[in-house]
């Protein structure tokens, strides 16, 4: 009976190591009307990692739109730059700022406020449209992942008409999951 109980203890320990998301997951898809975009998300950035998983699950970001198009620079969605989504939110994390990573062609990023902490929301992300990158931004916003899949999907939504504001002119629906 113990020697029963000893492996079962064993197998529950192993198991569990495997259930933390953060380890578990380390792609997710963003579909649009253009089509599917795929990132990696880097494990050197635990806390962001773990926050878009969560947010992904709880289909957070499908409620939202690819709400800014800047050719050159970035395309951003997840939520609007609002007060509402960024004083108090529940969603800021402390910067996981690592020389290794930059701010290159396809990377995923989170965004944030002018806060001096520096701290990403996760409601908020991005993705670097600039071929050269934005070495600009390396230590400033938060890197956590980056584009694998979907390159023209990308360029496409780059390139969509976009108001004064650099609000595209037709809503560009998104649905973020984890790809199993």
């Amino acid at each position: 009976m113990n020697k029963v109980l000893l492996i079962c203890i064993v197998v529950l320990g192993i198991t569990s190591c495997y259930l933390d998301d953060s380890k578990e997951h380390s792609k997710v898809r963003i579909n649009t009307p253009y089509g599917e975009m795929q990132f990696k998300l880097y494990d050197e950035t635990p806390n962001h990692k773990a926050m878009f998983l969560h947010l992904a699950r709880d289909k957070h970001f499908n409620q939202f739109t690819i709400n800014r198009v800047i050719k050159d620079f970035v395309i951003q969605g997840g939520c609007p730059d609002s007060t509402m989504y960024f004083e108090n939110s529940p969603y800021l994390l402390e910067p996981e700022f690592s020389d290794s990573i930059k701010h290159k062609y396809g990377a995923l990023g989170m965004g944030r406020d002018n806060n001096p902490e520096k701290l990403s929301n996760g409601c908020q992300f991005y993705v670097v449209t600039n071929e050269n990158g934005l070495p600009r931004l390396d230590g400033e916003y938060m890197i956590f992942g980056e584009l694998v899949e979907g390159f023209d999907v990308l360029e496409t939504i780059e390139k969509v008409a976009t108001n004064s504001t650099d609000t595209p002119m037709e809503d560009i629906s998104l649905s973020v999951s984890i790809a199993e």
